[in-house]
């Protein structure tokens, strides 16, 4: 009888065993949730590109470069401002320069920006000195802006030297007189040096004759109440 209980007991044991399941034991890190990992790092990259973008994009833009020393402002300046005429003498008669020489428009018409020394419509052959510094320019200086305006306006190069005046050609059988007028009462007084020298000054009226015929005095200019 003891040798069949032990053998009840036995095959007991063994058949208990054999009932429990094994513990299931997972590999280390095969328990951490990988969606929100993924989810949360395609959230960082977006976050990133667009503050990227919104810096990219909200970074002031560069303006127009200077154009001999003269900037182009957003707004005309107030701290120099005065007025000086230019006037063209070309076959005996006066040729107006263009309106809105050194005002810069976008493509909607609207006024981006002023250089310095502009021609506004209202005001036919005067330019316009409008600057935030005491600075001094040149009718050279002026030039220049006319030219980088015009050949940006599909106009052609505005050249003063030697042998040109805006777009006129001296021919060897003419010859070019300056005039400068101080509004001194002393007159139109001929100036014998480079015209691109030449300061620009409150109500001074600038005169160049492309000859013959000379005209003699230059034409008179008399600048509009409140310039």
């Amino acid at each position: 009888m003891a040798t069949r209980s032990r053998a009840k007991a036995s095959a007991g044991a063994r058949k208990g065993k054999a009932g429990r399941r094994a513990p299931i034991r997972t590999k280390s890190g095969t328990g951490v949730p990988l969606l929100p990992i993924v989810v949360g790092s395609i959230l960082a990259v977006l976050v990133i590109a667009l503050i990227g973008a919104i810096v990219y994009y909200g970074r002031p833009q560069p303006g127009p470069q200077p154009v001999a020393g003269v900037p182009c402002d957003h707004l005309e300046q107030s701290q120099t401002h005065y007025h000086a005429a230019l006037q063209i003498v070309y076959g005996g008669a006066v040729h107006n320069i263009p309106d809105n020489i050194g005002i810069n428009m976008d493509s909607a018409g609207n006024i981006s920006c002023y250089y310095w020394l502009h021609v506004h419509p209202a005001n036919k052959n005067v330019i316009h000195i409008e600057s935030p510094k005491n600075d001094t320019f040149t009718l050279g200086q002026f030039f220049d802006v006319w030219n980088s305006w015009s050949n940006a306006h599909g106009l052609g190069a505005q050249k003063l030297d030697a042998t040109h005046v805006s777009t006129i050609t001296v021919q060897p059988d003419q010859k070019v007189i300056v005039y400068i007028d101080l509004g001194d009462a002393k007159g139109a007084q001929v100036f014998t040096g480079d015209p691109r020298t030449i300061l620009l000054r409150s109500h001074e009226v600038i005169t160049i004759e492309i000859t013959p015929p000379e005209v003699t005095p230059p034409p008179a200019f008399t600048f509009e109440a409140g310039l």
